[in-house]
């Protein structure tokens, strides 16, 4: 990787991280080729990235954003997950090391907040912003329903009493 290169991977990655809401650092103690494949295809499609990275030029593309402050998590084999949904990239991530005991959770950051193992676990324990969205709309749906079924109600109530009557009558 020649300098022009390296210069082209550091601005790519410092903007995937000027743009995401939250990172992982995960470190990949002997995934081999099919699993990593696996892994990817599981932060596209969650809307995250996931990008292995020379360490030094990983903590270089850190300065200028949000996350300086995790650049002493990246030591050893690691690879950064990063996503603008703030818990897509720690979900997939967590998910994945419970089945796969060769990728090893080593924190994160969320904005200027350092996250530890923990931090990330609890993290990937929040709902989605997809998921809040679907119980904000159950929630404004709700309402109206019952609404709807208040203002049938008597109505139907009505309708049992005559039907009684006229049974008793026919009796």
């Amino acid at each position: 990787m020649d300098r022009a290169e390296k210069a082209e991977a550091v601005s790519a990655l410092n903007a995937t991280l000027s743009n995401a809401a939250s990172v992982v650092i995960v470190r990949n103690l002997g995934l081999t080729v099919a699993q990593s494949t696996v892994l990817r295809q599981q932060m596209r499609d969650a809307g995250a990235s996931f990008k292995v990275a020379k360490n030094r030029l990983a903590k270089i593309a850190l300065d200028g954003t949000a996350y300086t402050g995790i650049g002493d998590l990246l030591t050893g084999p690691t690879a950064i997950a990063a996503s603008t949904d703030a818990v897509a990239a720690a979900k997939v991530a967590v998910e994945f090391a419970k089945t796969n005991d060769k990728l090893e959770i080593v924190g994160g950051g969320m904005g200027d907040v350092v996250l530890d193992v923990e931090g990330v676990k609890a993290l990937a324990s929040l709902p989605s912003l997809d998921e809040l969205r679907a119980k904000i709309v159950g929630l404004v749906q709700a309402p109206a329903t019952k609404v709807a079924q208040i203002a049938a109600a008597p109505a139907g109530q009505l309708a049992r009493v005559f039907g009684a009557y006229g049974a008793k009558d026919a009796a």
